[in-house]
């Protein structure tokens, strides 16, 4: 069978059964992990830390809520990947014309290159509350750091490296036990909503939806399931599709696992500001790096380090799932090799893209733009973007014609629906409060 097109049926039997070593045990503690680490990124950071000094641990409850929607994404993107054997733009260039292919790819790229660069003026500004080096040469160090894992590191080289630094948003929980939150406030928080219908609110409740479900969140795992299959020697897009159903159980609960990670950490972060920053009054925090600062004569110094620690660690890992996303998308869509596995000289297009799209990135420091800035446009970007996206990945996942008959189960399909609409929702929600406010 020719390596172009979709086939009608996975060509993997539902009873093959993978071998051990294809599927290790540190594999369900693996993808998932690195995407949800890479979701709680610098940006996630501050959003996140500005609604725990702004609102308080009464904003704790969007935590466990927002992360059912989060499963959905990750898990159909990671279902896609499997049983196709490619990425998302691969598959939506195969099924769809180019009116709609490269509005959905522009808006990604957009999205993922202004994310990249604020988190990397992020990252130097988290660094730079720690020690006194100038802002460009953190921002340059940085960047070079990330390109030469990206383009000179193996797949498995990298995936490990991620899998540690996904590790380090563990300094957020320590945070916030340094910050000794109320036991009865945090759990009246935690399990009864309080919604309030005024701007504060409202804006904030937009930015976590939009940065919980950021546009990289929906390709990213399906790269990821395709990277794992060539790294077990399956070159070829016929030799890489079809799936098990002991393959999607391992994806299930990896990403189970994965979200759930993101989305405690999400939590401790809200939990650390609001316990803090809030409780003293310090109710406008804007990035990372201020609730950092601002933390360290509220709950100690190591409070302070350990949350500016895990800006830094997370955007190693963040920076480059954007920016080597963006370069899967673009060369998926354009028909190029798209494989951390392969070498530099054999996948041209591929790493070149990454090169550009990380320049771009460091670009946005450079020139001088208002980190805070690009984060708005960032998020009018995807914004727009991600809603078409999921209604995309929804249509994929139950075209028979795709997956064969591992189209999505009516539960899935539900979960999917009601993660849809919240993101329109919230798009909405972006243009009034662009409008009104």
């Amino acid at each position: 069978m020719s390596d172009r097109g979709v086939s009608t049926l996975p060509e993997t039997p539902d009873n093959q059964q993978e071998r051990p070593s294809d599927r290790p045990i540190l594999r369900s503690l693996g993808l998932g992990l690195i995407t949800g680490a890479a979701d709680d990124d610098c940006s996630a950071i501050g959003t996140y830390a500005a609604a725990g000094a702004k609102l308080g641990l009464s904003f704790l409850w969007t935590a466990p809520v927002t992360f059912p929607m989060m499963f959905a994404v990750d898990y159909l993107s990671g279902k896609l990947g499997q049983v196709t054997g490619q990425g998302l733009f691969a598959v939506v260039r195969e099924r769809y014309p180019g009116w709609v292919l490269y509005p959905a790819l522009l808006g990604v790229l957009i999205g993922n290159v202004f994310e990249a660069g604020a988190d990397i003026g992020g990252m130097a500004a988290a660094l730079n509350v720690l020690v006194p080096i100038p802002f460009v040469w953190l921002v340059i160090g940085m960047t070079v750091a990330i390109l030469v894992l990206q383009i000179f590191g193996s797949y498995t080289l990298i995936r490990n490296v991620f899998r540690w630094l996904a590790l380090s948003l563990l300094a957020y929980v320590g945070a916030a036990f340094l910050a000794r939150p109320e036991l009865f406030d945090t759990l009246k928080g935690t399990l009864i909503p309080t919604i309030q219908l005024n701007k504060d609110f409202l804006s904030l409740v937009v930015a976590v939806i939009g940065t919980t479900l950021s546009a990289y969140l929906y390709t990213w795992q399906s790269n990821e399931e395709v990277e794992e299959k060539i790294a077990r020697g399956r070159t070829s897009v016929s030799q890489r599709r079809g799936t098990s159903d002991r393959a999607l159980r391992h994806t299930r609960r990896d990403i189970v696992l994965g979200m759930f990670f993101s989305n405690l950490i999400m939590y401790f972060i809200i939990l650390a500001t609001a316990a803090t920053l809030h409780k003293a009054g310090k109710t406008d925090i804007a990035t990372a790096a201020e609730a950092a600062q601002a933390l360290r004569p509220l709950a100690g110094d190591a409070a302070g380090i350990l949350f500016a620690l895990g800006v830094v660690a997370v955007g190693f890992l963040a920076v480059p799932v954007m920016t080597g996303g963006a370069a899967y998308d673009v060369s998926q869509a354009l028909g190029w090799k798209s494989t951390l596995s392969a070498r530099p000289n054999e996948a041209k297009g591929f790493y070149t893209a990454i090169l550009v799209f990380t320049a771009l990135a460091l670009g946005v420091n450079l020139i001088g733009l208002n980190p805070m800035k690009v984060l708005v446009w960032s998020g009018i970007v995807q914004g727009f973007s991600t809603p078409p996206l999921m209604l995309l990945i929804l249509l994929l996942t139950n075209d028979r014609k795709v997956m064969g008959h591992r189209v999505n189960s009516i539960g899935i399909n539900l979960l999917g629906i009601v993660t849809l609409l919240a993101i329109f929702g919230a798009t909405l929600g972006l243009v009034v409060s662009l409008l009104l406010w």
